[in-house]
Parts: structure tokens; C-alpha cells; sequence
């Protein structure tokens, strides 16, 4: 990539997930799918989903962002790394900044480990409030077709 959607890119990842990263210098784009991914050491970091920039699992893990965070119990594990959707009684913390319709993260409590990557059904607070029904649309998760792309 030239530097200059590089720094486009790192701009677009501070803004929405409060990365900080500024030595993604060999990040390379490409297409999957038909959407614009974002590749760096040969994994992908980042897709295009409708307007926003979905973080992958493997790019939370490398980035470490500090936005758009959901926290859930221990209960919930099981059923996330299965594909399930995050459901508000499960929540025990989220960034209060989320809004609906962001892409958004999951992270366990104990470890605060990603889990997944979705859509927030609710704003933060909303989730945090536990009133019932989803919190988080799941778009991907450890072992879906996204975790498995070889580069």
C-alpha cells in the first residue's frame, strides 16, 4: 500500500477502534470475498463491513484496541465460541461510547480475551442495564471461515 492509505487506514483504526499502533508500515490490502482487507504479517487484520472497519480476532490481538469493547461472564464463553450472539443478560461491562449499529468486540471477564467480533444491537449502557434480548449480532468469531483465511 502507499504510505498515504496507509496512514489513512491507521487514522481509520484510531478513530473507531482506538488503536495506537503506528508501526503497521507493511500493511498490505487486497480483497476477500469482494470486501477490502487489510493484511499485516501475513494475517488479516481488518475487512470493510457496510461503511466501518471489522477488526478480526487475529487484528485485536496484534492491535490491542481500547474502544468499542464488550465484556461478558464466564457463562457465555461456551456458547460464543460457537457462533451465538451476545445476549444483554451476560453482560457485565462495555465502553458506554458504543452506539448501535457499531462493530464492536467481546472479550471475556476473566482474561479479557477476544471472543468475537459483531454488530451492537444496543448502545453500551443498554447492554451493561441487562434488560433482555440481544446485545451483539456475531459477524465472526475464533474458527469461522475469517479466523481460517491463509494469506
Amino acid at each position: 500500500m502507499r504510505s498515504k492509505e496507509t496512514r489513512k487506514i491507521l487514522a481509520w483504526m484510531k478513530e473507531e477502534w482506538g488503536v495506537e499502533n503506528d508501526s503497521l508500515e507493511e500493511l498490505e490490502s487486497g480483497s476477500i470475498g469482494g470486501r477490502e482487507s487489510y493484511v499485516l504479517d501475513g494475517e488479516v487484520i481488518g475487512i470493510e463491513e457496510q461503511g466501518g472497519l471489522l477488526l478480526t480476532l487475529k487484528g485485536i490481538l496484534k492491535l490491542g484496541p481500547t474502544r468499542k469493547w464488550v465484556t461478558v461472564d464466564m457463562g457465555a464463553v461456551r456458547f460464543l465460541a460457537n457462533g451465538a450472539d451476545v445476549m444483554s443478560p451476560g453482560v457485565t461491562d462495555a465502553d458506554p461510547l458504543i452506539e448501535v449499529d457499531d462493530l464492536v468486540w467481546v472479550r471475556d471477564e476473566r482474561n479479557l480475551r477476544p471472543l468475537c467480533v459483531g454488530r451492537a444491537m444496543m448502545s453500551g449502557n443498554e447492554m451493561v442495564a441487562g434488560n433482555g434480548g440481544k446485545a451483539v449480532a456475531t459477524l465472526h468469531y475464533v474458527g469461522d471461515p475469517i479466523w481460517n483465511i491463509e494469506v
